[in-house]
């Protein structure tokens, strides 16, 4: 435990120069930008829903430059095709041989913007890719890079024309992050960033980070420690969402459990600590739950959401 210790506290100052490089280019959106992280150290996917301009498509690049990934964004069409994403073979007049052509998907973070307007079989070409790390064209296997983390964006307003992603799809996500509007401040100081004589696409962010150091804070946050009394909290709440009532049609799977689990240590190593605590479960639990939970008829049309649930739940199960 105590050479954990050490190995938090030196990476405390690394996480803490991510965040400043971060902020040369980003105002405010400190949860999004801890959440990503999270995903990223623990090598999960996640999901950002939000209108548009609130910096999701900056904040990706951003953070991928910073951490020295390879970085990728696939704008999702309804006329896309499955192998727009992951690559094709490509004949070659002068050899007379085909080649592979790679796809945008291979990159370390790959950016799914508005993975709602593209068909369900695109969709499901990506979401296997998550699944299986690899991905076959013309029956020839390709590992994909590692890390491979897929941060796809929805807009919760436009739903015409879109293709919902189904809760099984959904659930391979880590967590679902809504992004909110920024603060007066935020915003005033976004205005200061953006409208002097700085020129803004010229900032320069410095690498902090590199696949392999990512990789070993992987390996720290699988060793953070969880008591066991927070283990049995995380599953009451789990196992809670699946008593079917009058507003919850279908609960969280086994996944959620194991989610909550790995994003509470991942929250735990961003505060500089060997151990989680509740606050580092209460931090990530809305965005673990939210998208696992399937309320029925009669709770929208009482007007309940997601969240509302997820809160009864947590004011019914005390903690230890």
């Amino acid at each position: 435990m105590e050479n954990l210790k050490e190995k938090i506290s030196v990476e405390k100052e690394t996480i803490a120069t991510i965040k400043r490089e971060i902020e040369k280019k980003i105002v405010g959106q400190e949860d999004m930008i801890r959440k990503i992280l999270i995903g990223i150290f623990t090598g999960n996917h996640i999901l950002l829903e939000g209108l548009p301009g609130l910096a999701k498509s900056l904040t990706v690049n951003t953070i991928a430059q910073t951490l020295g990934l390879k970085f990728s964004r696939i704008q999702f069409t309804p006329d896309l095709l499955p192998s727009d994403i992951i690559g094709t073979e490509i004949y070659n007049e002068k050899t007379g041989e085909f080649y592979t052509k790679k796809g945008p998907i291979f990159a370390n973070i790959v950016l799914a913007d508005e993975i709602n307007r593209a068909p369900a079989k695109v969709q499901s070409a990506l979401l296997e890719a998550m699944q299986e790390k690899q991905i076959t064209i013309a029956n020839e296997t390709f590992k994909l890079d590692r890390p491979f983390i897929v941060l796809a964006t929805q807009n919760p307003i436009e739903q015409d024309g879109t293709y919902p992603l189904p809760e099984a799809q959904q659930d391979r996500f880590l967590m679902k992050v809504k992004i909110e509007y920024p603060t007066k401040q935020e915003e005033k100081a976004m205005l200061n960033l953006l409208t002097t004589s700085t020129d803004f696409d010229s900032i320069k962010i410095e690498e902090v980070l590199n696949r392999e150091k990512i990789e070993t804070i992987k390996e720290i946050i699988k060793n953070i420690h969880i008591d066991e009394k927070l283990m049995d909290y995380i599953l009451e709440i789990v196992f809670k969402t699946r008593e079917t009532n009058n507003y919850i049609a279908c609960g969280a799977s086994p996944r959620a459990s194991i989610a909550l689990v790995v994003s509470a240590k991942a929250n735990a190593f961003l505060e500089g600590r060997e151990y989680v605590m509740p606050q580092d479960i209460k931090r990530v639990i809305f965005d673990v739950l939210r998208h696992r939970i399937m309320l029925t008829y009669e709770a929208e049309a009482e007007g309940k959401n997601v969240e509302d649930i997820i809160t009864g739940i947590m004011e019914e199960v005390k903690l230890p």
